[in-house]
């Protein structure tokens, strides 16, 4: 496929200084809700970047909950993105919401959230997923699906008469956001971009530094 057939004029909106809201919580919530009005397959999927120390790695999860204290999601602690977050826990994460032509990026840290926290989610969850939660044993290596499929059966009847338990190694992160940049594809690739960093800390409260920058 040539590449002019593969460019998409980015048409839909603008963004302004103007109309940004001066916390980036509330711009990112704002957004966050049209993105759930456009009927966006998973608008709350999102990408996160790790390290550990020397490579970095990406994948695709799923924003569970976020306020004042951050962006939570949830994983297996003996995963890879696990790993890399107890050696290097500056983390990234990307909203790509390529069909209202916006995405979001987050910088921060990363922390476990509280067990309490975590068993509350895993407690919210499909009966299917908790037992899932039970059978990955995210990122290890196995010699094939029919390992899974067996032991996905054998923890299914394990727990199919009571309620199933949150895995000792299971459990949630929370990013907390150090930097925002919010993006809005433009035509002739002039994108409007802002960038929000943290000022000086006055007492407990942050305030917010708003910049536009180059796309």
């Amino acid at each position: 496929m040539k590449e002019e057939a593969q460019r998409h004029a980015y048409k839909q909106s603008s963004l302004h200084l103007s109309e940004l809201h001066p916390e980036p919580l509330e711009q990112f919530r704002c957004w966050f809700k049209e993105a759930i009005a456009s009927n966006l397959r998973e608008p709350n999927a999102m990408v996160l970047g790790t390290s550990d120390g020397s490579q970095p790695s990406s994948r695709t999860v799923l924003l569970k909950a976020y306020d004042k204290r951050g962006f939570a999601f949830f994983t297996n602690y003996s995963s890879r993105k696990s790993h890399e977050i107890s050696i290097q826990p500056n983390v990234s994460l990307l909203f790509p919401w390529y069909e209202i032509e916006r995405q979001v990026i987050i910088l921060g840290t990363a922390e476990r959230t509280s067990r309490m926290e975590s068993l509350a989610y895993f407690s919210s969850r499909p009966f299917p997923s908790k037992i899932g939660a039970w059978v990955s044993q995210q990122s290890k290596m196995i010699n094939s699906r029919k390992i899974l499929d067996l032991k996905w059966q054998e923890m299914r009847n394990r727990f199919k008469d009571g309620e199933v338990p949150l895995p000792k190694d299971w459990g949630g992160f929370r990013v907390v956001a150090k930097e925002f940049e919010f993006w809005q594809g433009r035509e002739k690739r002039l994108h409007d971009r802002f960038r929000y960093t943290q000022k000086e800390a006055e007492g407990n409260s942050h305030s917010w530094n708003i910049e536009r920058i180059s796309p």
